[in-house]
């Protein structure tokens, strides 16, 4: 394939990868989108195999890596569960810090890949090695930490080091001085030495950043993480002189960096703490903070039947879905339900929190898979005003997403943060194993209220039994 060829048919991706985004932001396109996405890389792939830059001996040993990662990416599609998605993820943006790395240190290392560069041009060349494999080795390390947050591997609260603000600030002063002694290293070796020194901090730095941010925070921690990973891609573009790359990991790192604000606005959090991984104390707070309100009322429990009954009686049906329901593998009954009740002329829908579940789009996933119908699933904000003409609000595994005291405790940990206002409807079933709280680690009033009521047990086995009493 000639220069002029692998140049168009990159154009084609870069167009193809835009529609793909274009598509992703909306449910009923999100397949088009899939495809589009699909067909871009596949077209992305080819071009820088068959491209001037690739030799006829090299061929076979890019075929053989591609091989070797198809096949672990289908087994992984086919075994690995929906609940396992949000580790999955992390795990790739692994994945991509790691590619950014070695492709920093063998772009170094290779002296055919210098060649040409004096001056200025031989500094920026470093410089790009240098931030990439910096933002590499972050993004790597950050996400392996993730990865055991979120598989359960590692604890869910925050790890906070005395003075840590102060230790990130150091390691960035180490990176720029060696950074600087990197750039005036006159030989391979002497070079080598500050990248490796660089490299540690920036893997410590990644831990540090993603342990300290607690489980409640970790959706927005998941949408940060894949804007690094688009960053990494970028880095190595600019390494390898790859403009795809560098179109393409722009477009992933500024588009993860826009979800990420939004999801920050969702939950009442600062931007600026994401990246500097200073957030998410949330889940220090297991005590309540001065002058917070402590709930008060007596909590009513409900049994299957009586779900049944008050569903069945109903005209208007809101479900807002949490982690418990992906943990429970609960959705394809929910659909059951959902289906059934719609049937019977009662209007279902669906409220979905932006940071609900452990990655953005969890519960939207999930719902998808057990062919819930995308006209009746709907952000927070589509819904918020509809729950006083509600006649039932019933959640399924989700806590601090419709916790009052939101907006009701100036003192609470999560005051600020926007809620499903559940509690407005006419009754609240909330589906729960037991009183305990969430990951913020904040009680919540909504189980004492008046016009609420608890159904205790797996969210599976009580919405089993709650379709065969709808069904009789």
């Amino acid at each position: 394939m000639s220069a002029s060829l692998a140049t168009v048919s990159y154009i084609g991706a870069t167009i193809l990868f835009i529609l793909s985004l274009g598509g992703l932001s909306n449910q009923e396109t999100s397949l088009r989108g899939n495809l589009y996405g699909m067909v871009g890389m596949t077209l992305a792939v080819l071009a820088t195999v068959f491209g001037p830059s690739v030799t006829a001996a090299g061929i076979p040993w890019i075929v053989g890596a591609m091989l070797v990662g198809g096949g672990i990416g289908l087994y992984a599609a086919r075994t690995v569960q929906m609940t396992q998605m949000p580790e999955l993820v992390a795990l790739m943006h692994s994945m991509v810090g790691l590619a950014a790395m070695l492709v920093g240190f063998a772009t170094y290392v290779d002296p055919n890949a210098a060649a040409g560069f004096v001056g200025a041009a031989k500094t920026i060349h470093e410089l790009e090695i240098y931030i990439g494999i910096f933002i590499g080795a972050v993004t790597f390390a950050g996400s392996i930490v993730a990865f055991g947050k979120l598989s359960g591997r590692i604890g869910g609260n925050p790890v906070l080091l005395p003075g840590r603000h102060f230790l990130n600030l150091a390691g960035l002063l180490v990176v720029v001085y060696f950074g600087r002694e990197f750039l005036h290293a006159e030989t391979l070796a002497a070079g080598m030495t500050p990248l490796i020194v660089m490299t540690v901090v920036a893997l410590l730095f990644g831990v540090h950043m993603v342990m300290a941010i607690g489980g409640a925070d970790m959706p927005v921690v998941v949408s940060m993480l894949n804007s690094y990973s688009g960053w990494a891609a970028a880095a190595t573009g600019f390494m390898l002189s790859n403009d795809l790359l560098i179109v393409t990991g722009a477009l992933v790192g500024s588009s993860g960096a826009i979800l990420s604000y939004i999801m920050c606005n969702a939950m009442n959090r600062s931007f600026i703490s994401v990246i500097a991984g200073g957030f998410g104390t949330v889940n220090a707070a297991a005590k309540p903070a001065a002058g917070a309100v402590q709930p008060a009322g007596e909590v009513v429990a409900v049994t299957a039947s009586e779900t049944a009954e008050l569903l069945r009686d109903a005209k208007n049906v809101i479900i807002v879905p949490g982690y418990g329901m992906a943990v429970a593998q609960a959705q394809h009954t929910v659909f059951e339900i959902t289906r059934l009740l719609r049937e019977k002329g009662v209007n279902v829908r669906f409220g979905i929190h932006p940071v609900a579940g452990r990655m953005p789009g969890h519960m939207n996933v999930l719902l998808a898979e057990a062919k819930v119908p995308y006209d009746i699933v709907f952000e927070m904000e589509e819904l918020n005003d509809d729950f006083p003409d509600t006649d039932v609000a019933m959640v399924i595994g989700a806590n601090d997403i419709v916790n009052p005291s939101a907006q009701d405790d100036p003192g609470s940990p999560i005051a600020g943060m926007p809620v499903l206002e559940v509690w407005k409807a006419k009754t609240s079933i909330v589906m729960k194993r037991s009183m305990a709280s969430g990951y913020a680690g904040v009680d919540n009033p909504l189980f004492y209220k008046d016009n609420n009521r608890m159904l205790f047990g797996d969210a599976k086995k009580m919405l089993d039994e709650v379709l065969v009493a709808l069904k009789t």
